[in-house]
């Protein structure tokens, strides 16, 4: 994890940073293959959906469209992304953006959803605001509602991290130093400690993998 000062590394705060992002985003191996396992992971009745880190809203709008009359709440802090997001709900009926920074705690106010989802977005967190937000991810779920986390983790070693870089056609010199990175089997051990169940890795390819949990039905 890069640091500057002692304070961690985000340079998703800069608009060319995200359009940069964006402009790759299609070009990275594998990731419509997640992106196709989270919406099978779906329930068949989805009221609201939350999307954590929503960017441009690409994953956002991929649960409304499999889930047609659902309504959606995505948030993020980054005014780029934003920005581009409200263009592509412009005529979208129940869809509302937040400006909210995952660094702080989930709004209350934001309610309770049968879904919530978060694609390449929660390993730009410190590993302790990572496990909080899951704690606030549970209580913001309806009981038995499902999240989905479509991440960035970390390889079992640097050599394996070399080859994830090498397979998107990077070095290490041009690694994203937002990136703090947790092994999957570290994030499903917190899903379970804070009371997920059916907690399970149900898609990976390298470094991409999709995370995921449900609330207790009895909660």
């Amino acid at each position: 994890m890069s640091t500057a000062a002692g304070v961690p590394v985000n340079r998703w705060v800069d608009p060319a940073w995200a359009r940069r992002y964006l402009g790759e985003r299609a070009s990275i191996p594998h990731r419509d293959e997640g992106v196709s396992v989270l919406a099978e992971v779906l329930p068949t009745e989805v009221r609201r959906v939350l999307d954590l880190g929503t960017g441009d809203g690409v994953i956002l709008a991929m649960v409304l469209d499999v889930r047609p009359g659902a309504s959606g709440v995505g948030v993020d802090f980054s005014a780029e992304m934003l920005g581009r997001a409200r263009v592509r709900f412009a005529d979208v009926e129940g869809v509302e953006l937040v400006a909210h920074d995952l660094d702080e705690p989930l709004p209350t106010s934001l309610g309770r959803f049968d879904v919530v989802v978060s694609g390449f977005a929660i390993h730009h967190l410190v590993d302790a605001r990572k496990r909080a937000l899951y704690g606030e991810v549970l209580e913001h779920l309806e009981p038995g509602g499902t999240f989905a986390n479509l991440e960035h983790v970390a390889s079992p070693t640097a050599s394996r991290h070399d080859e994830f870089l090498a397979a998107l056609g990077r070095t290490r010199e041009q690694d994203d130093p937002s990136n703090k990175l947790v092994a999957p089997e570290v994030q499903l051990e917190w899903l379970r400690e804070l009371g997920f169940v059916d907690v399970d890795c149900l898609w990976r390819w390298r470094e991409l993998a999709l995370l995921t949990g449900r609330g207790p039905a009895g909660r």
